[in-house]
């Protein structure tokens, strides 16, 4: 369900496609410790962002999209070894990563305002 947030839109359905990857990487590959890894930190990405969104201050909501934050950078790492270990193959890699650092620039960006 679209909530018209775009950060949080986004996360959500970069979830999705992160259960999608895990549930291939299991079955089509039988990888199951990378993949736990990418599903763990890709899906953990949106519910941090969701709770920033219902934080109970502006430091609980800067703490949050901060975790998102690292949690999007540890998926962009998995996503690498994953690439590089041939389980994804490089069309899958460039649209899934793409989607990543689209959601870090937009973290990176949230983060930075909140600083000042």
């Amino acid at each position: 369900m679209k909530t018209g947030n775009v950060i949080v839109d986004k996360s959500q359905d970069f979830a999705y496609r992160i259960i999608r990857m895990y549930k291939y990487l299991c079955d089509e590959k039988h990888e199951y410790t990378l993949s736990k890894q990418v599903l763990r930190s890709g899906t953990s990405i949106g519910a941090n962002v969701k709770e920033a969104v219902r934080g109970q201050s502006t430091a609980d909501f800067y703490a949050k999209m901060n975790i998102a934050l690292k949690e999007a950078s540890e998926t962009e790492y998995w996503i690498n070894l994953l690439h590089e270990g041939n389980y994804i193959n490089q069309k899958s890699y460039e649209s899934i990563y793409s989607d990543c650092q689209e959601l870090i620039r937009i973290l990176i960006s949230i983060t930075k305002n909140q600083k000042r």
